[in-house]
């Protein structure tokens, strides 16, 4: 896609996201509203006397219905994956402009365009660049197409924290920094407890990671308190998240580490000394 052409549907999306706001009493537009859809117009219909932005918003949604066909038609999940990563960038001149507005997404099949791209990012694990979209998600209360079956805050929590295990029953670390984002961004949301659970343990199995890769001291017993207690309240929120044995194994090194390092000492130096 040539620059000219991103600039263009860039502008055009916040255009036409700015067009869809209703009006009110006063006569502004009531920003972060999604007014009620419009009848659905044939691609032909009105082409020649439509504005640029309402064919932009035509192409875009004809782009993504496309798109959604040709996954459908993959079985490989390799080959959905590889696919969508080379689908993204066409969407990223629209979502900047749908950003840019920052009023909703408008309505029919181009309002799916940012919440599949939030969650395409996930599947091509760009966890960051999805982060970046989830907070414009919940400020204006976007609803996630039907077919995704649960709404934007448990989705990213859910496939974020399914990665991070997927990574760490490889024997493999996954981002601290990414799960602590999800963690911040959506901590004080109402989630369904098994999903929060996921969650607070792929946290406390990478803490537990770093702080058995520190050397002994009262810093990594700060880590290890930390990962004993996030691990404690996974299995608080879900007795069946299967942390038990992490949680003991924390334990264990809390108190060896106790031994080796006791608070008074900390404290008064080392009498020795």
């Amino acid at each position: 896609m040539s620059l000219a052409r991103r600039k263009r549907d860039r502008i055009l999306a916040a255009q036409t996201i700015n067009a869809a706001q209703p009006i009110h009493a006063g006569g502004a537009p009531v920003r972060g509203a999604n007014p009620a859809p419009a009848a659905a117009a044939s691609p032909a219909a009105g082409a020649n006397t439509a504005s640029p932005a309402a064919r932009a918003e035509r192409e875009i949604a004809l782009r993504l219905t496309h798109d959604l066909r040709r996954l459908k038609e993959i079985k490989s999940i390799d080959r959905k994956i590889a696919a969508k990563r080379e689908m993204i960038p066409e969407y990223v001149s629209w979502v900047k402009g749908v950003l840019e507005a920052d009023a909703g997404v408008g309505t029919g099949v181009a309002a799916e365009v940012l919440p599949t791209v939030m969650v395409w990012l996930i599947d091509i694990a760009d966890y960051f660049g999805a982060l970046d979209l989830l907070p414009f998600m919940l400020r204006h209360k976007v609803a996630m197409p039907s077919r995704y079956q649960r709404d934007a805050a448990t989705i990213v929590v859910e496939e974020i924290a399914t990665a991070a295990a997927k990574a760490q029953n490889a024997g493999e670390a996954f981002p601290l920094a990414i799960l602590y984002d999800v963690q911040q961004l959506t901590g004080s949301l109402d989630l369904h407890d098994e999903v929060r659970a996921k969650l607070m343990k792929a946290i406390g199995v990478e803490e537990l990671r770093d702080a058995e890769d520190m050397e002994a001291s009262p810093a990594a017993r700060a880590h290890l308190t930390v990962a004993r207690d996030t691990l404690r309240e996974a299995h608080r929120l879900n007795d069946r998240v299967g942390v038990k044995d992490r949680i003991k194994r924390a334990e264990k090194l809390i108190e060896a580490n106790l031994a080796a390092f006791p608070p008074e000492i900390e404290q008064n130096g080392d009498p020795a000394a």
